[in-house]
């Protein structure tokens, strides 16, 4: 799997709350979620970041509660991967099941600024750094998570072998 796009930039320890406020948890609508996520670490967020891009941060990224409404807003933001320092582990979790790809990798995570072009091969861990030319290590994710991903998360993923053993 090969995942392009553009970088946006926020520190560390970013919340739960500050990817999607609690104050939207009233829904479990991903378009809705969408248009609040990250709002309350960049106001503008949700108006400026494009299908395709990605979000890279500092380290335990996704503290705070266990709402899986935070990976969701990010996916349906249209954002296809997240490269943190390190994840909350219940956000790393939350994220395989709903089909969000996130990158562990602490030398993109200090060098990658923001608007930098990026290519990553989830197979091999490659985090390409198109507009500086850097290359960093991340770790792969495992074949049977790239299996989750490409399902749609945990729930797709479970819907089409029920079918495949049932057909």
């Amino acid at each position: 799997m090969l995942l392009k796009g553009n970088a946006w930039r926020f520190g560390d320890d970013i919340d739960t709350d500050a990817i999607i406020p609690a104050r939207y948890l009233n829904t479990s609508d991903p378009e809705e979620l969408a248009r609040h996520v990250m709002e309350d670490a960049d106001k503008e967020f949700p108006d400026k970041v494009k299908v395709g891009d990605m979000i890279v941060a500092g380290k335990n990224f996704g503290c705070g509660s266990s709402r899986e409404h935070a990976p969701i807003a990010i996916k349906a933001a249209g954002m296809q991967a997240v490269i943190a320092k390190s994840f909350a582990r219940i956000f790393y979790r939350n994220s395989f099941n709903i089909g969000l790809p996130i990158f562990e990798s602490e030398e993109a995570s200090e060098k990658i600024k923001e608007g930098d072009t990026l290519e990553i091969d989830a197979d091999s861990g490659i985090i390409k750094n198109i507009s500086t030319g850097e290359q960093y290590a991340a770790k792969p994710i495992p074949p049977f998570m790239q299996e989750l991903i490409a399902a749609g998360g945990l729930i797709e993923w479970t819907k089409k072998k029920i079918k495949g053993v049932a057909a």
